[in-house]
């Protein structure tokens, strides 16, 4: 999955910067470049771009990078512009091409488009990576041009994605059970910058997955912790779920999605202030209360310290234990009664520091 609507691992800001310039999503990007082959197709017009009406009424218009007619197709491509998100799909090419498809509309993966292999999914097994927004937004074209011109709905839409597959290698895709290349994702249309609405949005399809899967175990933040948790309790690749800095965001959707057991893991830093109660760990919206630390221990100097790695070195195996006891009563706090759930905390050089 992309950074967009379900999430890549570059971006975890909450909410969007003014200052900062939006984008466009790989799903308009599909649509608009549907309209364009559909125009070329039924009217014989050659457009240099083209405009289209997103889902909450923003109307961007797409310059037309390539457009190919044949007989009876065509296609199209627009090269995707994130804005000022830092979006691992920015500068893709998205080709969209329309054919005759017998019954209804069909949409297919091309190249660098993935494919769904596991359930949990809003798609069936098997189904094309467009997600719900995009293909409707397709449909909607379609009907709408296929109204304008006196034609049938009986349509192939094939969607591809210019080395699509070595991108998704970038994104939570193959961990999802989505082979073969990107989604085509947006259920606006905008990529808004540092929006953390997808990072949320991936966790969600994470759990999904998971849960579909029968896995019961989750881990937290980071390279480091995915590794030590996956070793600790031989976890397959899909149980492995990264929840950034949005710990609030997985504890509010698993009490709402229950699972056997979940296992929070991540480093000192982000589990102290989680267990101080902080939903959203990222280091520019919570900070670890030094002197709360410095009360509970009865050591003054604490509060004068500036990370917990440093608390740590000073306490000893202590602090570990405490910052697991403290995360674990959070997390408990926040999910239903019954809900398994355990904390191992790291440090830095991947050596377990506490668990709870």
């Amino acid at each position: 999955m992309s950074r967009e609507g379900t999430g890549s691992s570059n971006s975890r800001g909450r909410g969007a910067d003014p200052t900062l310039r939006r984008g466009w999503t790989t799903g308009a990007c599909a649509t608009a470049a549907l309209k364009t082959a559909l125009l070329a197709l039924w009217s014989g017009t050659r457009p240099d771009s083209v405009g289209l009406r997103l889902p909450r009424g923003e109307t961007p218009v797409f310059t037309i990078e390539d457009l190919v007619v044949g007989d009876d197709w065509a296609e199209a491509a627009i090269i995707k512009d994130a804005g000022d998100d830092p979006d691992v799909t920015h500068g893709a090419l998205v080709r969209c091409r329309v054919a005759p498809g017998g019954q209804g509309i069909r949409f297919v993966a091309g190249p660098g488009v993935g494919t769904v292999t596991r359930p949990g999914l809003p798609l069936p097994v098997g189904a094309a990576a467009i997600n719900p927004v995009p293909r409707q937004m397709m449909e909607e074209v379609l009907r709408d041009m296929a109204a304008l011109h006196g034609r049938d709905l009986d349509a192939e839409i094939t969607v591809s994605v210019r080395d699509g597959e070595a991108l998704a290698a970038q994104t939570w895709n193959p961990r999802l059970g989505i082979l073969g290349g990107l989604s085509i994702l947006g259920t606006t249309g905008v990529v808004r910058p540092f929006s953390c609405s997808a990072w949320i949005a991936s966790i969600h399809r994470g759990v999904d997955v998971a849960r579909a899967g029968g896995s019961a175990m989750w881990r937290g933040d980071g390279a480091t912790s995915e590794r030590v948790v996956q070793e600790l309790y031989d976890l397959p690749d899909h149980a492995m779920l990264d929840m950034g800095d949005f710990a609030g965001g997985l504890l509010k959707y698993l009490s709402a999605h229950p699972v056997e057991h979940v296992t929070i893991a991540g480093g000192i830093g982000k589990l102290t202030k989680l267990g101080q109660g902080a939903g959203d760990l990222h280091s520019g919206r919570s900070q670890v209360d030094f002197a709360t630390l410095a009360d509970v221990f009865g050591r003054p100097e604490i509060a004068e310290m500036q990370t917990a790695l440093a608390v740590l070195d000073h306490l000893g195996p202590v602090f570990g234990d405490h910052v697991a006891g403290a995360a674990l009563a959070e997390a408990r706090r926040r999910l239903p009664a019954g809900q398994g759930v355990d904390v191992v905390v790291i440090d830095r050089a991947g050596q377990i520091v506490g668990r709870a």
